[in-house]
């Protein structure tokens, strides 16, 4: 069964510590070639993200999006997602297709330009902020709570021009409410859990799981242990509660993967990196449809992106 994961963290690592193998790397890095092979990933989004110290620097922007076509997007078993032709090509050719996205805006420095050369350059889907506020908006873990700026709201409608899907992952909650508001198209919350579940600041609460539904967004449930659960350890079978209360919201066409791996430092037990989709895959089938299951971890993904994508590469 194809696995289609929506956030992941390698190239940060690999900005870090140039010299790690994407390819080979057995105990440095969660998402490797190997270990994609291994539970047959279909599709990858790998996350610009910069750690604090560089947060403003568009510089190592461009640096982390050069790495992910260097070493990541050429890589012969891979293809580059940036329109649905791209996708379609990827479900019929048995290659893994790689997709790019930004985590946080502050190195844009409010700079529009900046949004439509990252465009030019793949990427797909943009997370306004991390955990803190930026030019743009607050983060979830921002003390005023704030929404978006005015430069801002013009970066929403920037995106949905250019067909940039908008990731209210890490977003402050009125900051979720307005994007809800003001996008003219269906925004993704690339990795996060459900509140009522596990009461972490960066899940949803009921109200914003419902309406990302209605928007016909989709949500993509996390391996980070403290978004599961707060005692440790975690097991795998403490994901599936969070899966059951989607479903009961009516999310069953909603929910997908967004593993978080290479941006963790703990892992659930047995599904600590990318090799080991398959004993996740093993238990959804225990509780789940297999027509569900392929909707929970690739279709409700592919679907969308179908759906969003832009119809052609850019030129």
């Amino acid at each position: 069964m194809k696995i289609f994961d929506a956030h992941c963290d390698v190239l940060s690592k690999l900005l870090e510590n140039p010299g790690l193998d994407f390819e080979h790397e057995p105990e440095l890095l969660d998402v490797t070639l190997d270990k994609m092979k291994t539970s047959g990933i279909g599709v990858q989004n790998f996350a610009v993200y910069l750690p604090e110290k560089d947060a403003g620097d568009f510089r190592r922007v461009l640096e982390s999006v050069d790495l992910f076509h260097q070493r990541i997007a050429s890589n012969r078993y891979m293809r580059l997602i940036r329109s649905k032709d791209d996708l379609r090509l990827v479900m019929e050719s048995g290659r893994i297709g790689v997709m790019l996205s930004l985590e946080g805006v502050d190195a844009l420095q409010g700079n529009l330009t900046y949004v439509r050369i990252l465009f030019q350059l793949g990427v797909r889907s943009i997370g306004v902020t991390w955990n803190h506020a930026n030019w743009a908006a607050d983060g979830v873990m921002e003390p005023r709570g704030g929404g978006f700026t005015a430069k801002g709201k013009q970066l929403i409608n920037e995106c949905n021009r250019l067909g940039i899907v908008l990731d209210a992952a890490h977003l402050s909650e009125k900051g979720f409410w307005e994007l809800a508001e003001l996008s003219d198209k269906p925004f993704i919350v690339s990795h996060a859990n459900a509140k009522q579940i596990c009461g972490h600041a960066r899940n949803l609460n009921n109200k914003q799981i419902t309406e990302l539904i209605r928007a016909g967004g989709v949500m993509g449930v996390t391996f980070v242990p403290p978004f599961v659960q707060s005692e440790q350890p975690v097991t795998m079978d403490k994901l599936l509660m969070h899966i059951d209360h989607i479903c009961s919201l009516g999310g069953s066409r909603h929910i997908g993967l967004g593993s978080d791996f290479d941006g963790i430092t703990e892992w659930i037990a047995g599904l600590e990196h990318a090799g080991k989709y398959g004993r996740l895959v093993e238990l959804l089938q225990k509780h789940y449809s297999e027509e569900d299951v392929e909707h929970f971890v690739y279709k409700n993904w592919t679907h969308f992106y179908m759906r969003h994508l832009p119809e052609a590469p850019a030129e």
